[in-house]
């Protein structure tokens, strides 16, 4: 659970770094190192998830659950991603990405949360 946790905050607060990126003088190496941080805190709470997601499957129906928790991870960011012009449009890259990194702070209280409820079955 605690990569879990590390990669819900990480996401979280790369996007903060966007919100930097969006109100200071416009660098390519703070432009560089947002991007990067971005992949990486992406890719670790990606790859964390899936691992998540694959322990959570039945292995007499891994196929089919895998494809249905897969999807539902992606629906929100599919569903909020159509309006993310709008909000931007509206308020600015400050404000959205702001927006965007309170939108992860759910996720981190139900992985913690989650780390509580399994502590507590552990005892």
């Amino acid at each position: 659970m605690r990569p879990l946790l590390l990669g819900a905050v990480l996401v979280a607060t790369t996007n903060l770094l966007f919100v930097l990126l969006a109100v200071s003088e416009p660098s390519l190496k703070l432009l560089a190192v947002v991007i990067s941080a971005d992949n990486l805190s992406g890719g670790i709470a990606t790859s964390v998830f899936i691992a998540y997601l694959s322990s959570l499957t039945n292995t007499a129906y891994t196929a089919t659950q895998y494809a249905l928790f897969s999807s539902l991870m992606t629906l929100p960011a599919k569903l909020l991603g159509g309006m993310s012009g709008i909000i931007v449009d509206s308020y600015g890259y400050d404000i959205f990405f702001f927006y965007a990194s309170f939108v992860g702070l759910p996720a981190i209280v139900l992985v913690v949360m989650l780390t509580r409820l399994q502590n507590q079955q552990a005892s």
